[in-house]
C-alpha cells in the first residue's frame, strides 16, 4: 500500500470551502464526509480532509490559528499496520518529539496516535482497516 498524506484543514464555512476544492480540482468522496467533514481528493495517496472547527478540536488541544494571520496545518501519515502506528509515535519521541500530545483514536476498524515535532507541529499516524470500516458503513447505513 504506498503511502497517503491528509491534510487536515479548520474551515469556517464547510459548504463554501467544499465547493471552493472542487472548483480547484478536488473530488469529493462522500465515504467520508459528513455535517463536521469533506474529503477532498486529489489523487490516490493526497487528500485534504475539511474539518468544522468543532470537529478539528477533537484532534488538538490547541487554539485554531486564523490561517490569514499565521500559519496552520495538522498532519497525518498511513500506516500498513497498528504496529507501524506505534514504531513511528516511537520513532519520533527517541528523536526528541513528543508522543501522544493528543488523544488516541482506537476503534475497531481504526488506530491513530500523534507526535509533535520539536518546533510543535503536530502529525498524526493512523492504520484503518478498510474492510471493517466497509462493513461498519454497510451496517449503519441499512
Amino acid at each position: 500500500m504506498p503511502k497517503m498524506i491528509f491534510v487536515n484543514l479548520p474551515v469556517t464555512d464547510l459548504k463554501r470551502a467544499t465547493a471552493f476544492y472542487e472548483a480547484v480540482g478536488a473530488v469529493r468522496n462522500p465515504q467520508f464526509c459528513d455535517d463536521t467533514a469533506s474529503c477532498m481528493v486529489f489523487s490516490e495517496s493526497i487528500f485534504a480532509m475539511l474539518l468544522t472547527h468543532d470537529k478539528f478540536r477533537q484532534f488538538t488541544p490547541k487554539p485554531i490559528a486564523d490561517a490569514r494571520t499565521s500559519n496552520q496545518v495538522l498532519l497525518c501519515l498511513s500506516a500498513d499496520s497498528r504496529d507501524e502506528v506505534d514504531a513511528i509515535v516511537g520513532k519520533a519521541e527517541v528523536a526528541g518529539g513528543v508522543a501522544d500530545p493528543s488523544p488516541k483514536d482506537e476503534y475497531s476498524f481504526m488506530y491513530g496516535r500523534s507526535f509533535e515535532d520539536p518546533d510543535g507541529h503536530m502529525w498524526g499516524v493512523n492504520w484503518m482497516d478498510m474492510a471493517a470500516f466497509a462493513a461498519q458503513s454497510d451496517m449503519a447505513n441499512a
